[in-house]
């Protein structure tokens, strides 16, 4: 293979490990927000907090993920937190 393939592969590979390195850093930080909000009284899951999510990162989408394509990645990462953290 060409040194273009073999580079593209490695960046999409350090690309890879930066997204499960992101995801790790989130669930650490829900983790800590659902102790505040236990602390508080506070319900866990804030459906108007998930719609401004969504709202916030469509907006921040620049493609080439399509809206659909972003909402079945929202709709994961929320879901994969709440099932990682036992909510």
């Amino acid at each position: 293979m060409s040194g273009a393939f073999d580079d593209l592969r490695a960046r999409i590979a350090e690309n890879d490990r930066e997204i499960v390195a992101r995801v790790n850093t989130r669930l650490r930080l829900v983790a800590e927000l659902w102790q505040v909000k236990e602390e508080q009284g506070a319900p866990r899951v804030d459906p108007e907090r998930e719609a401004r999510l969504r709202e916030s990162l469509a907006a921040a989408n620049e493609g080439p993920l399509s809206p659909d394509g972003l909402e079945r990645l929202v709709t994961e990462l929320l879901d994969l937190t709440k099932e990682e953290l036992g909510s």
